[in-house]
């Protein structure tokens, strides 16, 4: 099991995809054919992470478990912790630090999803960080969006601003971001920003002051989506769809990257292809263990 936790923030009010979120946790939302917390929940299990603290509200806690359980059925072990108000990203570390008991922690937003040749080898490299912070860079057409990382081209980061008018590079801060031991502690010295939140922009400038912060570029054959909006929620989707029915493979499915690495028996496999029998994803686990 990697040293390395992980923190899956998946609290928030989603209002900009109201009326839909109104009463359900945007990251309940269906992604094409699963949840979309499988998606980041598959991104961590994929680096090797296996002990995850899913955060969420207090209103939909009892969903996540419901959905979730125990994590057991991927060879996972799940823990709960609410963030009451969404007070930043950085504030996740802090509600995390019992968790995490001094070890490294991965933070994922629970609205990206990630998909590419190669993924599971980046993300295992990235998982075996002991010092400083990292994170990955990812070329968008309007960066302006996001908080964008600027660097040297031996990866050094130069600079990084949480949504710019004027960016400084093309590149942009994907949801997902490596941390030391230290990083809980750095949350707690975090001041609240204009909006009144602890910024992750922030945590990462300590880093990057430090000169311990360091970036991993996300090339062209990487597609990261954020499914904050209507739009890119329905983008999503149609990617995801357009995958699974060109190349018959899934992505996100949590059965199929545990059974690979071993963490869950083929009887597990066939117990969750029954459970789903009537849906394309129940099919496709039975054709796994066939």
């Amino acid at each position: 099991m990697s040293k390395m936790k992980g923190i899956l923030l998946a609290g928030g009010s989603g209002s900009r995809l109201y009326p839909m979120t109104q009463v359900v946790s945007k990251q309940l939302m269906p992604v094409y054919d699963k949840p979309m917390v499988y998606y980041p929940l598959s991104t961590l299990l994929l680096g090797g992470l296996r002990e995850v603290l899913i955060i969420t509200t207090p209103h939909d806690l009892h969903l996540f478990k419901k959905l979730l359980g125990t994590g057991e059925q991927w060879g996972m072990k799940l823990s709960y912790a609410v963030q009451a108000k969404p007070e930043g990203l950085a504030q996740a570390l802090i509600i995390a630090d019992d968790f995490l008991k001094g070890s490294p922690s991965c933070l994922i937003l629970g609205d990206n999803i990630f998909h590419g040749h190669g993924l599971s080898q980046l993300l295992q490299k990235s998982a075996g960080l002991k010092n400083g912070a990292l994170i990955y860079g990812y070329r968008v057409k309007d960066p302006s969006n996001y908080g964008v990382v600027d660097f040297d081209d031996k990866g050094n980061v130069l600079s990084i601003e949480e949504k710019p008018n004027k960016p400084k590079s093309k590149y942009a801060v994907p949801g997902i971001y490596f941390f030391d031991h230290k990083a809980p502690s750095l949350a707690v010295s975090l001041k609240p920003s204009g909006r009144g939140e602890l910024e992750v922009t922030d945590l990462n400038k300590i880093y990057l002051n430090s000169k311990t912060l360091q970036v991993k570029i996300l090339g062209r054959g990487y597609a990261w989506l954020d499914t904050g909006t209507q739009e890119n929620l329905l983008h999503a989707s149609n990617f995801i769809q357009t995958i699974v029915e060109r190349q018959g493979t899934q992505i996100g499915c949590l059965e199929e990257i545990a059974f690979a690495r071993g963490y869950i028996d083929k009887n597990t496999v066939y117990k969750a292809s029954v459970l789903y029998k009537n849906s394309s994803y129940g099919q496709y686990l039975e054709q796994l263990i066939s």
